[in-house]
């Protein structure tokens, strides 16, 4: 690795996104977790014979699962039944923070070996909103490929993108008046 490399990969800076939803930060925490299932774009996978960025294919659906605790796993099961570990939950603290670790490669495969932060703060406003903000942190750790994945996960595909689903199917499933 070059001193420029060096350089470039000890700067990159997180991934930060947000969102306001019409819900408690206990619902949106709930709907974000045991719920992601609801929001999740399926297409988005890392099962080994899909890459995790958008392809328009439905049959490629996955489910998406936390298992809600410290040291649960954050996985996908497939329609086959093939599950596909992304990482798993460092801090768990409904209804305000959640922490998981996102142990994704930069070619879209898991990787015991690596670790980024996913922190997920759910602060109530005094409109009676949830504010959802989600810090993708420590990317340095891909190294040359640091940059080229955060691109990635700051495009309008990736963290915000996710809020955008996460807040439209929130909204979708609150009762009607």
């Amino acid at each position: 690795m070059t001193h420029d490399e060096q350089l470039s990969t000890a700067d990159i800076e997180p991934v930060i996104a947000s969102i306001n939803v019409q819900a408690t930060p206990t619902r949106a925490f709930e709907f974000f977790t045991a719920g992601m299932s609801r929001w999740w774009l399926p297409t988005q996978t890392v099962s080994p014979s899909r890459p995790l960025i958008h392809q328009d294919d439905p049959v490629a659906k996955v489910v998406p699962a936390i298992e809600l605790r410290v040291g649960g796993r954050w996985y996908e099961r497939a329609t086959d039944g093939s599950a596909f570990d992304w990482g798993r939950v460092l801090v768990w603290e409904p209804p305000k923070r959640l922490v998981l670790a996102w142990q994704i490669d930069a070619k879209w495969h898991f990787d015991p070996t690596l670790l980024t932060e996913i922190e997920v703060r759910f602060d109530a406003q005094a409109s009676g909103a949830t504010e959802v903000n989600i810090e993708h942190r420590g990317l340095e750790r891909y190294g040359a490929a640091a940059t080229a994945v955060r691109t990635a996960l700051a495009s309008s595909e990736g963290w915000s993108g996710q809020l955008k689903d996460f807040a439209a199917a929130l909204t979708q499933s609150e009762p009607k008046p």
